[in-house]
């Protein structure tokens, strides 16, 4: 391997693994708040809940504990040595993550078609379709394994490892909007026009982008310079690292 194949592996860990170690925040959010939810009476403390609605608080907080072991799994799905090194343990951990992202998709979607989201139709649709493309990928990236299509298995791994993100890049596109532009596009219900841009954009320019970048290198083509590379990735976890800054708090429980 060349020096540069081998720095640009290094920068693509480096940003796989930053994003493992902040989404942790999210994780134990999500873990909490999905127990919390499933056990206790929230309706003074979040839109999602509602009361005498035991189905429909069922699903969604069902969604944000299936939700929470697929944004803890996918980052560790992607790291190659680890791969590499312990193929059962992947293997094994790709099956709970499999079973995890139908739960997390299913429930969504129950959850909708129950009770709707608090952003209208708009939101109703985006987080459908999201659901839908979380189904989607999760059972193709397996059966391409199974079959043991492993370059296949490798494209959908990149689809689902993006989707699998996406409830946690949710939250860190909202946070990097607030630190730079405070409340402004924001609307009640989530119906301002940023809201409405957020409805589609935590999922569907990542998905975009992966399938740029598989038609790129199917075709041969040469990719965007190392240095453009590096400053994409280094830009990308300053805006982590910004986003996480502003969620840590709510994270945390100390806003």
């Amino acid at each position: 391997m060349n020096t540069l194949s081998t720095s640009d592996t290094r920068m693509r860990l480096a940003l796989i693994s930053i994003m493992g170690v902040l989404g942790t925040a999210f994780v134990l959010y999500a873990t909490a708040f999905g127990l919390r939810g499933l056990s206790q009476d929230l309706s003074q403390e979040t839109h999602l809940y509602t009361t005498g609605a035991s189905l429909a608080n069922g699903t969604i907080f069902t969604h944000m504990l299936a939700g929470a072991v697929i944004t803890l799994l996918a980052p560790l799905q992607l790291i190659g040595p680890l791969r590499r090194r312990y193929p059962q343990l992947h293997r094994a951990s790709g099956y709970v993550f499999f079973s995890a992202a139908l739960f997390t998709a299913l429930a969504g979607l129950s959850f909708i078609v129950l009770n709707h989201t608090i952003g209208g139709p708009v939101m109703d649709v985006a987080f459908a379709l999201y659901g839908a493309c979380v189904l989607v990928c999760s059972v193709q990236t397996v059966r391409a394994a199974r079959a043991k299509h492993f370059a296949l298995h490798r494209e959908w791994a990149l689809r689902i490892f993006v989707l699998a993100m996406g409830s946690w890049l949710y939250r860190m596109q909202y946070g990097v909007w607030f630190a730079l532009m405070g409340d402004w596009g924001i609307g009640e219900n989530f119906s301002g026009p940023f809201d409405y841009f957020q409805d589609f954009a935590f999922f569907v320019p990542y998905l975009i982008g992966v399938e740029v970048f598989l038609r790129w290198e199917r075709q041969g083509q040469p990719r965007l310079p190392a240095a453009a590379q590096h400053a994409l990735t280094l830009l990308a976890i300053a805006a982590l690292m910004l986003g996480s800054y502003a969620f840590f708090p709510i994270f945390f429980g100390q806003s």
